[in-house]
């Protein structure tokens, strides 16, 4: 005998309700979300890429929850869904290693079955769509373009202090950032700027990112479009360059 219809929809529906469970425990439980923006510059040296006119401002590498990845991989990447923020994403979320657009939806596509598919454990970022709008979002309130340049941190060739750009940005932010950088190859004599991180609750609240004592992680994540980005690490106390975009030829 077969089951009646609406039954059979049900029995479908708790099904994938379980699988949807299943999914999101254990491993896929996380903390906090972190906002990721790099420095296009550094990108590119660090991926030993010239990089065709990369922007000379900073970019959005990612929404990250802190502990977790691939939370869903039946969940696929659709840019239909996020149709109308692709000048946005164009803009401030690119693919600064590649050029061409094609190689910027593989890079979000990245992004999204890595991260967004995990940080959709939220109501306010349950879909494409809210996960990469709301990125856009947050990237614009953080500002953190602006809040570098009124603090008088620009691109230079003369070194800043450490402790002078982290100090800073808690002084504006209110909560300790995570700064990454670039070690010093052989021959060079500083490290280089190249990461910062703003963190935030499941609130979508600015939260430190490392708390007193906490160990800071040596985090390894892959670069645009899953390429490896092997040399980023916390910054050490003391002198960094924050290099100048490229001049790049006509």
């Amino acid at each position: 005998m077969q089951p009646p219809a609406r039954l059979g929809v049900l029995c479908l529906a708790l099904c994938c309700l379980g699988g949807a469970r299943e999914l999101w425990s254990g491993d896929h439980e996380w903390r906090k979300l972190i906002m990721v923006h790099h420095w296009p510059t550094t990108v590119c040296d660090e991926a030993a890429n010239n990089c065709e006119h990369p922007p000379g401002y900073w970019t959005i590498h990612g929404l990250w929850p802190d502990k977790s990845g691939e939370c869903n991989r039946s969940w696929p990447f659709n840019p239909d869904e996020i149709k109308d923020l692709l000048p946005d994403m164009r803009l401030y979320w690119p693919d600064v290693l590649h050029s061409s657009p094609n190689h910027s939806i593989h890079f979000w596509r990245h992004e999204w079955e890595k991260h967004g598919t995990c940080a959709a454990q939220l109501d306010a970022l349950n879909s494409q769509r809210k996960y990469f709008g709301k990125t856009l979002d947050l990237y614009k309130e953080l500002a953190l373009n602006s809040t570098l340049q009124k603090l008088g941190i620009q691109p230079s060739v003369s070194y800043y202090q450490i402790s002078a750009i982290k100090d800073g940005l808690v002084g504006v932010y209110g909560v300790v950032p995570k700064v990454q950088c670039l070690p010093p190859r052989p021959g060079e004599k500083v490290q280089t700027l190249g990461q910062i991180e703003l963190c935030l609750t499941k609130d979508l609240q600015l939260q430190n990112c490392l708390e007193p004592g906490e160990p800071a992680p040596q985090r390894r994540e892959a670069g645009p479009g899953g390429a490896p980005i092997l040399g980023l690490e916390i910054c050490e106390d003391g002198p960094v360059l924050y290099p100048p975009p490229k001049e790049t030829g006509h």
